[in-house]
């Protein structure tokens, strides 16, 4: 389906919704991490994208929601999880690389303003839980169970406790800060599970 065609925008006609898709997306990411989750509405992303902000409301049902998918578009790679075939090395390797998004610059202040703005955006909420809790619980999982299967992992543990006790750790420090959150918490936390749970 094709962008309705935009002031300023008649003589050139109209963009695909791909590309107006994609450049709402850029824009917003880039306001996000200059300005926070406050600095981003409709009409200002519309505005600096050259999109219609109907357009938007089409698309995002919040602000919130069109920050978060912003914000996952721009670290999605970030976040891969790798199968080595190590365990231990891939859950090192992954929690180093959360670690390390939660704590740079401008990414995690990020992510701790889209995570409090969910307890009272609906959409936003929706958003995180489909398009990045649910997806996210669910690559640890298989990788954990994959683990399970190879004999690394002992076959009574329930993966998705791990994945909570993993990164769930992480958000509580990134949420709470009175402690350092970094890679050695992070390579604790892993020695400290994997002495539980190894096959």
């Amino acid at each position: 389906m094709d962008e309705p065609k935009e002031p300023g925008r008649r003589g050139r006609g109209r963009r695909p919704a791909a590309e107006v898709r994609r450049a709402v997306l850029e824009t917003a990411g880039a306001m996000l991490f200059e300005a926070g989750l406050n600095g981003i509405t409709f009409e200002k992303v519309a505005a600096r994208a050259g999109a219609s902000k109907m357009t938007l409301y089409k698309w995002w049902p919040s602000p919130g929601a069109l920050a978060f998918e912003a914000y996952f578009t721009a670290v999605e790679d970030t976040l891969a999880f790798a199968d080595t075939g190590d365990i231990e090395r891939d859950l090192t390797a992954q929690l180093h690389s959360f670690v390390g998004l939660l704590t740079g610059l401008p990414a995690g202040p990020v992510i701790a303003q889209l995570v409090g703005a969910a307890q009272t955006d609906p959409a936003l909420a929706d958003a995180l839980a489909e398009h990045y809790v649910r997806p996210r619980r669910r690559l640890a999982g298989d990788r954990l169970t994959q683990a399970q299967r190879a004999g690394q992992i002992r076959a009574d543990v329930d993966p998705q406790v791990v994945v909570d006790q993993l990164w769930g750790a992480c958000y509580h420090r990134l949420m709470m800060p009175e402690e350092s959150l970094d890679t050695a918490f992070a390579d604790a936390l892993i020695g400290n599970l994997l002495r539980g749970i190894r096959g």
